[in-house]
């Protein structure tokens, strides 16, 4: 279990508005027989006030109007949009919006950067393949890149100039479809610009724990798929192959054309609900390590992890291997514990991966119970970071996909099997119950000793050397244990280890005479450890 950990057993331009002085003649509305409709009149209309007012628009010998969208108004007024040609090439920057009243007469224009649209030539001096082979080497992280460019006038800046607009398509350093819009002159070679030609998108997810949620998702030819274009990770049905088997390469990445994944129940019968929880749960955890720490993935290189949902038959668990990069998740026993993809859960597991990068915690031992810990505790900062109002934050770890909970901060022991306070055997227990004293002092030092009620949950924390100890919020102490894990912890660390650990961690972020400091030692010494 030591590289596979369990949380159980044991271009847009800018566009440019103008109010022009326009030509005195006014366009005759189309009859009712030109225009069989409203949205056709008024295309109709449109057109006929661009070509009557050609110099407010800029339009000239050589230009046409390709038709982009129309906006009808309840009172009849309309706004027709257009992007130009030129001589039959795209006018990049040529975009033009017609708004005109009811009767169809002009009452204002808005246009791209690009007023005229000529250009002196549009026969390239630069080939083709000088533009795509600038491409390629504008998007090395693009794997298995394909270049296709295309001519085009090039007026985003207002000053129309011949060009190569070459996209780049291929894999990105994630698996993700990738690419690059490489914009060149055709005159010179120059480039001008260069975009990603990849586009993220937001699903609507009907989530188990978390309500309904908006997932990023990467489009595709028919539809999405949840792979996330920022993160890097794709979540995948493994289809109920076993834990043992499951490659990074299995199963298959769940696809929509509608991009509205999952219906909201627990044992769902739509095995994309619980491909929700995992892939939205699996963004909140790069994001908080990402935007608390500026840990940039699970190893700190950017790369996402594969997701695998439908793991195992009933099979009650959720693991993190190393070998595979990647989150595994069962659909619960099927009967009382659901899915389990919730978020700490999530946030746990992917923990793991982070400790294996680090510290490299053994588990084993106290070494053993501290890899767990930390992954409770970062699991539960996750739920406290996202921060739902369906999932509350709490100091209950699973009690959303084992409820009522599996594990508790303020008092261990509740399960029945962990401990509370450090003694010498604590080391023989199994690492998920000799976390428990890791998890007391992570509570004690962020909330303190005694009875109170926090989102609506009460808890009782005593203190097994029966002082009293003052919390200093667990932000703090997330940071503190973070620059501990980080900085500090070996792979044999055990408990005085950690003491010392997160006092020198908490002394580098603080200071050694600051009140976290103090709180810091306060708690280890609560939980019998010095």
């Amino acid at each position: 279990m030591t590289p596979t950990s369990s949380f159980r057993r044991a271009r847009v331009a800018g566009a440019v508005a103008i109010v022009a002085a326009l030509a005195g003649a006014t366009v005759p509305a189309a009859t009712a027989s030109a225009a069989p409709n409203p949205r056709e009149a008024a295309i109709s209309q449109a057109r006929a006030n661009v070509a009557h007012n050609a110099a407010v628009f800029g339009f000239g010998a050589g230009q046409d109007l390709v038709l982009k969208d129309v906006v009808l108004d309840a009172d009849g007024t309309s706004h027709v949009r257009f992007d130009r040609t030129y001589q039959g090439l795209p006018v990049v920057g040529g975009d033009l919006v017609v708004h005109q009243d009811a009767k169809g007469k002009l009452k204002d224009t808005t246009r791209a950067a690009a007023h005229d649209a000529a250009v002196k030539s549009t026969v390239p001096k630069v080939p083709a393949q000088s533009g795509a082979a600038n491409a390629l080497s504008a998007a090395p992280g693009v794997r298995d890149a394909v270049s296709t460019p295309e001519l085009i006038v090039w007026a985003a800046d207002g000053t129309p100039r011949l060009a190569w607009r070459t996209t780049v398509e291929g894999t990105g350093e994630h698996g993700q479809p990738a690419g690059k819009v490489v914009v060149t002159d055709a005159t010179t070679g120059e480039q001008i610009e260069s975009y990603d030609a990849e586009h993220q998108a937001t699903g609507t997810g009907n989530s188990e724990y978390t309500g309904t949620i908006g997932i990023d998702t990467t489009p595709v030819s028919g539809g999405f798929t949840l792979t996330d274009p920022v993160r890097g990770h794709v979540t995948k049905d493994a289809h109920n192959l076993s834990s043992s088997s499951v490659k990074a390469t299995s199963g298959t990445a769940f696809t929509s054309a509608t991009n509205v994944w999952g219906d909201g129940k627990k044992f769902s019968t739509d095995r994309s609900t619980a491909a929700v929880d995992a892939h939205a749960n699996t963004a909140w955890t790069y994001d908080y390590y990402k935007n608390t720490f500026g840990r940039n993935g699970i190893k700190n290189d950017g790369k996402g992890a594969t997701v695998f949902v439908h793991v195992g038959t009933n099979w009650d668990n959720a693991q993190w291997s190393d070998s595979c990069f990647c989150m595994m998740t069962g659909d619960g026993d099927g009967s009382h514990d659901p899915e389990q993809v919730d978020l700490d859960t999530m946030g746990h597991e992917m923990t793991h991966g982070v400790t294996s990068a680090t510290a490299n915690l053994r588990y084993s031992g106290e070494s053993g119970g501290l890899n767990e810990s930390t992954s409770d505790i970062f699991g539960t900062m996750v739920e406290w970071y996202a921060n739902n109002k369906v999932d509350t934050p709490d100091y209950l770890f699973s009690d959303q996909s084992t409820p009522p909970w599996l594990r508790r901060f303020d008092k261990p022991s509740l399960d029945g099997n962990s401990a509370d306070c450090w003694s010498s055997s604590v080391g023989r227990l199994d690492v998920h119950n000799s976390s428990g004293v890791g998890n007391h002092f992570f509570y004690l030092a962020s909330e303190g000793s005694g009875s109170k009620t926090i989102n609506g949950f009460t808890y009782n924390s005593s203190t097994c050397n029966n002082s009293t100890v003052t919390g200093i919020g667990n932000q703090k102490v997330a940071k503190i244990w973070y620059r501990a894990l980080t900085v500090y912890m070996t792979s044999t660390t055990n408990y005085k280890g950690a003491r010392a650990a997160s006092l020198n961690a908490a002394k580098d972020l603080y200071g050694a005479t600051s009140t976290e400091y103090k709180a810091v030692a306060a708690a280890w010494s609560g939980v019998n450890v010095s």
